[in-house]
């Protein structure tokens, strides 16, 4: 079965208005999960991204930041060990964020942030984001309303200095419904191997779903530029999930097009004893 979707569709458009209601969470175009034409097509992605990221490193010069936001239990975490699970960890790495605490709390917001982009040949993935800081802050008011209002264009600026030093940006919304969050905490609950994951915030924050729901349209409608979009991925399938990503990302990094560099030995002249 081909595809009827590519990855484009789920790109928000820079100036659209965002309503979630109107991105089916559950969207996939080929009903047999298990067809192992699907599984051939995320391998052969992954392969392709593999190759891609060595010809990054080797040539140098530019970088691929990989933004992740999702609800608790969105799949973030499943994203990173399905799809960048092949890549090679010395020119990639995750950073994570936690509720700032010590020097990133007595700092502007973007402090943090800024300190663990990716260097140059790097790809870095980003596990929650500077988003947070128009998102919880927002919902909990953590921050008065001029302040997280006047983050979406902080942080467009920033974004823009990242791609003008070489820094290209791709972000995901993995989109799940309610229901699907709550059989997903549900599975954690009867799993004793899942407990971990588990903790009495999540469920704090499932009643503001409405809140955060708002939240992520004007982050969305706001932050999602030509140089920085935003992509909305449908995600409970989780298979569908991580193609989607996976077929974005190989799709941006074919456009950035990495070139090894040119040789630094003439090899015809090298004579091993």
């Amino acid at each position: 079965m081909g595809r009827q979707k590519e990855p484009q569709s789920f790109r928000i458009e820079p100036g659209n208005k965002v309503r979630l209601k109107d991105f089916d969470p559950d969207y996939h175009d080929n009903p047999y999960p298990d067809d192992p034409k699907l599984a051939g097509q995320l391998a052969g992605d992954l392969k392709r991204m593999a190759e891609l990221q060595e010809h990054l490193w080797a040539e140098h010069k530019r970088s691929l930041l990989i933004v992740l936001q999702a609800m608790d239990a969105g799949g973030k975490d499943g994203t990173i060990k399905h799809v960048m699970s092949g890549l090679n960890p010395q020119s990639c790495r995750v950073a994570s964020f936690k509720k700032p605490a010590g020097l990133e709390a007595e700092r502007d917001f973007l402090w943090r942030i800024h300190r663990v982009t990716p260097a140059q040949g790097e790809i870095v993935i980003f596990n929650r984001s500077h988003y947070e800081d128009v998102l919880i802050a927002r919902v909990h008011r953590l921050v008065p309303k001029g302040v997280w209002k006047d983050r979406y264009r902080h942080i467009n600026h920033f974004e823009e200095h990242l791609v003008a030093s070489g820094t290209e940006i791709l972000k995901f919304f993995l989109h799940i419904s309610k229901e699907e969050q709550r059989e997903r905490f549900l599975d954690r609950m009867e799993n004793p191997d899942k407990h971990w994951k588990l903790s009495y915030a999540d469920f704090d924050e499932r009643k503001l779903w409405e809140d955060y729901m708002a939240a992520f349209e004007d982050a969305l409608a706001k932050c999602s530029t030509g140089r920085a979009p935003w992509h909305v991925i449908p995600s409970n399938r989780k298979w569908f999930r991580n193609w989607a990503v996976a077929r974005t990302i190989v799709q941006k990094l074919e456009e950035m097009d990495p070139q090894f560099p040119p040789p630094a030995v003439d090899v015809s002249k090298i004579v091993l004893e």
